[in-house]
């Protein structure tokens, strides 16, 4: 039987309140086996942990702080963070990166909180959990300083061009694809890199509640929540991926879920 794993999942965001176990459940139902929660700053980092913890081999968790959290970055961070990462269900540093298309956090502050975690990958040898938005040049310039240290690193919700998905693939990382490749219209230019990336160097992820995909049928949305992404709705995910790639459904969930068990060591 299939399965599918999600690698990228906020399930500490408040879309969620109150709904974690069904919404787990509701992904077991629909043959996801395995979710990641994302972590994006210490004290999401903490939440996800504890949430994952409750739900051993089926959901873990990343360590890290997202570029929009950077401001909360300080002097006892990685410590806290390096704590976390000791715990078997914490498979990966990040979110991390930069954001340079909101700016919620100073530019320099982001820079700063990026090389740590970075830094903090290369001490603890997990693989990283990557952002970057409207920053590919900064982006590059600073993980070029650390190449060649660092352990193995997925580029998470990717919407950028075939260029810059190029150049992370030569530079060994993966790509992460949400439900943004079934957007015709924001995010047409995404079908061309999905039919460019190989079959060994992808993944999948909903990103939920966020960025959800436009094939999912309007029946299978929660009541008052008909915008609210879900890790049930991955499926939608691959079959886009099969769809543009002309190729079977099950060999993308068979390439996106080995490819997933053997990055985050699962």
């Amino acid at each position: 039987m299939k399965t599918y794993i999600d690698i990228g999942i906020n399930l500490t965001n408040r879309q969620f309140q109150n709904d974690i176990d069904d919404i787990v459940h509701n992904a077991l139902d629909a043959d996801v086996s395995h979710m990641i929660l994302t972590g994006t700053s210490v004290h999401k980092s903490q939440e996800s942990a504890k949430i994952a913890a409750n739900y051993p081999e089926v959901l873990y968790s990343t360590a890290g702080i997202h570029p929009h959290d950077a401001k909360s970055f300080d002097a006892n961070s990685i410590s806290q963070l390096k704590a976390l990462l000791q715990k078997k269900h914490v498979v990966a540093v990040g979110e991390c990166g930069l954001d340079f298309d909101r700016d919620f956090s100073p530019r320099d502050q982001q820079e700063r909180c990026f090389k740590a975690q970075l830094e903090l990958a290369i001490a603890t040898q997990k693989p990283l959990f990557l952002h970057e938005r409207a920053a590919f040049s900064r982006f590059m310039a600073i993980t070029n300083d650390y190449l060649q240290q660092l352990p193995k690193a997925v580029v998470h919700c990717f919407t950028g061009n075939l260029t810059e998905a190029k150049t992370y693939l030569d530079n060994g990382f993966y790509i992460g694809f949400t439900g943004a490749i079934s957007d015709a219209n924001r995010f047409a230019h995404l079908k061309e890199v999905v039919r460019y990336v190989p079959l060994d160097r992808l993944m999948i992820e909903t990103d939920s509640p966020f960025m959800l995909p436009k094939n999912v049928p309007k029946t299978s949305l929660t009541p008052y929540h008909e915008r609210r992404n879900e890790p049930a709705f991955l499926p939608y995910v691959a079959g886009t991926i099969a769809q543009f790639k002309g190729i079977g459904l099950d060999v993308v969930t068979l390439h996106s879920s080995q490819n997933a068990v053997v990055f985050f060591g699962l």
